[in-house]
């Protein structure tokens, strides 16, 4: 909770804002002056302290999770390692598909994926893009080289390929408008210097952003841009999980059940041209996750 303050001194009053927490037994308090004069801009003021306290609370959780992470890497035999990638594909494509309106269920994905059965009566589009899905994904776990324009491209091309050849890869030419949300996507005009800007700004902070909170911002920012007529949502989650994996954090997967909470964040962030919203809700929801990897 934070709570603008102010004190007197002599003849003078002076602003801060203090925000009480619990360590241990005890409450601790941190502060940040603001001066002897109320700033004009004092909402963005509280709103940068208050994220900057979120950070300071969840990078050490953060480092932790990756320490554990590691170290459950190294102790498991090539074959786990293979098998562990295995399960959380099956699992990332199930729920990053049918967030996007896929009829596959969990077990018809995995059979699939893992044995080549495909379901009967369940769309064609939606099991050859399940088995798309697979093959981008492994790409995006080997690619050695950092986020480019073309490489996203790539991958757009080869998850549509067989479903939609006509927009495979390729940037919108048309409005789109977003079902059940209050934000319009840009138009077509917008759409290059808007991507221009996404990777300058990328290469530009790619290692001044913690890697959590680059994959939070990297996922909104490219979703936001919606460059493609469809698969913005599972492009930007690839992208998302490219970041993770490159940094030798924990991959995420947002569970088809959680997809109102998720929807709301990026809604939110979007409307109200506010990253901390999604971004917050992204390391709460990370964390949450990997909390297995918080051993003692």
């Amino acid at each position: 909770m934070v709570s603008l303050k102010k004190k007197t001194m002599g003849n003078k009053e002076y602003y801060y804002l203090e925000h009480s927490f619990r360590k241990g037994k005890s409450i601790k308090k941190k502060e940040l002056y603001l001066g002897s004069e109320m700033p004009e801009n004092i909402e963005k003021i509280k709103k940068e302290f208050i994220n900057s306290i979120y950070k300071e609370k969840w990078h050490k959780t953060l480092e932790d999770i990756k320490r554990g992470f590691s170290k459950e890497i190294r102790s498991m035999p090539k074959s786990d390692k293979a098998k562990a990638t295995e399960s959380f594909l099956i699992k990332f494509t199930y729920n990053t598909q049918r967030i996007e309106g896929s009829k596959l269920t969990l077990r018809e994905t995995a059979n699939l994926l893992e044995e080549g059965i495909s379901p009967k009566e369940k769309p064609v589009r939606d099991i050859k893009e399940a088995e798309a899905h697979k093959k981008v994904f492994y790409n995006v776990l080997d690619y050695k080289k950092e986020l480019s324009l073309s490489i996203v491209l790539n991958w757009h091309r080869k998850l549509f390929w067989e479903t939609k050849p006509d927009t495979a890869g390729k940037i919108r030419a048309h409005g789109v408008a977003i079902s059940g949300s209050k934000f319009t996507p840009p138009s077509p005009v917008e759409l290059n210097p808007l991507l221009n800007d996404f990777f300058k700004w990328y290469s530009k902070n790619k290692d001044k952003i913690h890697p959590v909170e680059l994959a939070a911002l990297v996922h909104l920012k490219f979703v936001t841009i919606h460059p493609f007529g469809d698969g913005n949502g599972r492009i930007s989650r690839l992208m998302m999980n490219f970041v993770l994996n490159k940094r030798k954090y924990p991959l995420l997967d947002i569970p088809y059940e959680n997809r109102n909470s998720y929807y709301n964040a990026l809604e939110r962030s979007q409307v109200k041209k506010d990253e901390n919203i999604f971004g917050q809700w992204f390391v709460k929801k990370y964390i949450k996750e990997n909390k297995r990897f918080l051993k003692p």
